[in-house]
């Protein structure tokens, strides 16, 4: 093979996720920004012609829906978000299709919820459907399906969902796309000295870097993207969070101009079920430890029954719990064996005595095969 030609296999071979988000796409009327929309759709379109493989991730329902209905503030209640959306839903997702049609690109809708990600068979069917689309060359408009979706089975926001996208499909690039030029040191909205960081090697240095508010047209704000860059690139998944109407913006991030703030890979070496635990799995309590146990647990251990201290939470058998020290600091994350009715009954308990009172249960509380740090 000619390096010309491993070249473009290469290229042919990159995964981009990109989310666009509600301010972008729709203005504070509800009304599609139609030429910016354009845009991104013949970039993703160019994309796509080159060999690559892109995702929408996409906002908007909600704002839409807004708009159709002729509402000037975005609902609070759930059952009117809901229903916001699904009026908004068809006319996104119709917009998107002629746009797509104009350059002779199929479209699919993908509806997700949490669930799809916290269940195990939901997650991979999800990749499947994910990745055979993208075989046919079809371009995914994923959103969250927000006219089912609850609090409990919520992904909280599209820059979340973005990222576990990104994850699902192992991404090599999520491009978080908003109405900034990126990520600055303070608002430049307020603040005239505000800088743009143009790159975060290390995600601790943001402590002391002031976000800006949430858009009165979606959910989210600098920080959810942060922390989906902190999802993304836990699981060697490169991000960038960049203005969606610079023109040429997905192309400028895809070759690694200075565009936006860019968040490099750094991967946990986590295979794929653990990052599923850890970012796709929500918690539904909290086990408390003693020092022995945090100890075995940072030494690759599993979690007895007799190294914990506390239990909170309602929990069953098979759902995900966060293991924590004394001093509240979590350590772990994993799928309990154990209710927690029945781990209340058993905690510090040695396991001869633990398996007297249940004979039918298992020696582990967490096994390690089931458990990731977080710490």
């Amino acid at each position: 093979m000619t390096a010309k030609k491993a070249e473009k296999t290469e290229k042919a071979e990159k995964t981009i996720v990109v989310k666009i988000g509600s301010t972008t796409l729709t203005t504070e009327r509800g009304t599609f920004r139609l030429t910016p929309m354009a845009g991104l759709v013949s970039e993703v379109c160019e994309l796509q012609e080159a060999g690559h493989r892109v995702l929408l991730v996409s906002s908007g329902a909600v704002s839409s829906g807004m708009g159709v209905l002729r509402r000037k503030r975005r609902p609070n209640s759930v059952v009117d978000l809901q229903a916001a959306a699904a009026v908004g839903q068809g006319h996104l997702l119709r917009t998107y299709t002629e746009l797509f049609a104009h350059e002779n690109v199929v479209t699919a809708q993908v509806l997700l919820t949490a669930f799809d990600v916290a269940a195990r068979t939901q997650y991979l069917n999800a990749r499947n459907t994910l990745k055979r689309l993208l075989d046919w060359k079809v371009v995914p408009i994923i959103n969250e399906n927000d006219t089912t979706s609850t609090d409990e089975l919520c992904f909280g926001d599209n820059d979340a969902l973005a990222a576990q996208v990104a994850l699902l499909v192992k991404a090599d690039l999520l491009v978080l796309l908003t109405d900034t030029d990126g990520l600055f040191t303070a608002d430049p909205r307020e603040d005239p000295d505000a800088r743009l960081i143009t790159t975060v090697e290390d995600l601790g240095d943001l402590e002391c870097v002031q976000i800006g508010a949430v858009s009165a047209l979606g959910r989210g704000g600098m920080g959810s993207k942060i922390n989906s860059a902190r999802i993304a690139t836990s699981g060697g998944v490169e991000t960038v969070i960049a203005r969606g109407t610079r023109p040429g913006v997905l192309g400028a991030a895809l070759a690694g101009e200075d565009v936006g703030t860019r968040f490099p890979p750094r991967p946990l070496g986590l295979p794929d079920y653990k990052l599923w635990l850890l970012y796709g799995k929500p918690a539904s309590g909290t086990v408390v430890v003693d020092a022995g146990a945090a100890k075995a647990l940072l030494g690759k251990g599993s979690l007895l029954p007799v190294g914990i201290t506390g239990v909170e939470g309602d929990f069953e058998a098979g759902d995900a719990v966060l293991v924590t020290g004394g001093d509240g600091v979590q350590l772990a994350k994993g799928l309990v064996s154990y209710s927690k009715v029945e781990l209340d009954r058993i905690k510090g308990l040695q396991s001869a005595k633990v398996a007297e009172m249940l004979p039918e249960g298992s020696p582990e509380a967490i096994h390690r095969d089931y458990l990731v740090l977080v710490c």
